[in-house]
């Protein structure tokens, strides 16, 4: 199962953070049904295994960080049996599960208690935690006016306009990328998501470094909102995704290289706060 599960993930390049780390925690039950003489060689084994799910895709975030929490629960626990560090393994798998599953929306549920009423914001690209606290802090009475830039090549910020227009309260106007530094000044806030905080750098879709810059540059704060399981410290290099330059330009190239980065990364410095599902906290 395990096996099978490190070529699932190899392949899952459009599925969501969520769902491909539960996909590899999960699949560390399987060593929970089988036999072990010791507890050492259980925690071996469980070791072995959860290094090479992790290296399935060593830049996932969510999954470095769902994984590597329930080996490390399970081995720096006192057990006696076998048995125990199998059961302990299934309670850990359960409640890192469910700590992924939820983060999202006690991510969204934080941030609409600190975005203010009439403010007006700024978001880059598509992220569905953004977009669930606008629509908590609608529910809760409050309106915004918010620019949404296209988020090029793939124009995935449309996407992202689209959604917000069909939530009342909300007035979403479509920009283009380069057109931020023209309405970041009448901005309150910029919101974005991540796919994750590694350290000190954030990295996120493409373009989100020249907003955050630009932000500052007229003390615009930034904040970022997404799961906590996406904020990893240690053990973890991110690799960013190159895509095919036909996104860019369809028409035949002679002469010149088309570049086509999916992410970029953003020191937290230009960051005012990151929310999460554990609360808000200040860069």
């Amino acid at each position: 199962m395990i096996d099978e599960t490190v070529e699932q993930i190899q392949e899952m390049q459009t599925h969501s953070s969520s769902v491909v780390a539960i996909r590899a925690t999960r699949a560390l039950e399987d060593l929970t049904d089988r036999e072990f003489a010791t507890v050492e060689e259980y925690v071996r084994s469980l070791e072995r295994n959860a290094t090479v799910l992790r290296r399935a895709n060593p830049s996932h975030a969510t999954l470095q960080n769902a994984v590597r929490q329930v080996v490390e629960d399970v081995t720096t626990a006192d057990l006696d049996s076998v048995e125990d560090a199998q059961n302990l393994t299934r309670e850990r798998i359960d409640a890192v599960v469910s700590k992924v599953e939820s983060g999202k929306r006690l991510a969204a549920e934080n941030a609409a208690t600190h975005l203010e009423d009439g403010a007006t914001l700024l978001t880059h690209d598509y992220s569905s935690t953004v977009i669930g606290a606008l629509e908590k802090a609608t529910e809760a009475g409050k309106s915004f006016d918010v620019y949404v830039t296209e988020a090029r090549p793939r124009y995935i910020g449309r996407k992202t306009a689209r959604a917000l227009a069909g939530i009342d309260g909300i007035d979403p106007t479509l920009i283009t990328d380069s057109a931020n530094g023209v309405y970041l000044e009448e901005c309150d806030r910029v919101i974005v998501g991540m796919d994750c905080i590694v350290d000190e750098t954030l990295y996120n879709r493409v373009g989100t470094l020249p907003i955050a810059a630009t932000a500052t540059q007229f003390d615009v704060p930034v904040t970022v909102l997404g799961s906590a399981s996406k904020i990893i410290s240690e053990g973890f290099v991110f690799e960013n995704d190159f895509r095919s330059g036909i996104e860019v330009m369809s028409e035949p190239t002679e002469g010149f290289d088309v570049e086509n980065p999916a992410y970029d990364a953003t020191p937290v410095s230009l960051l005012e706060s990151v929310i999460t599902d554990d609360g808000r906290r200040e860069f």
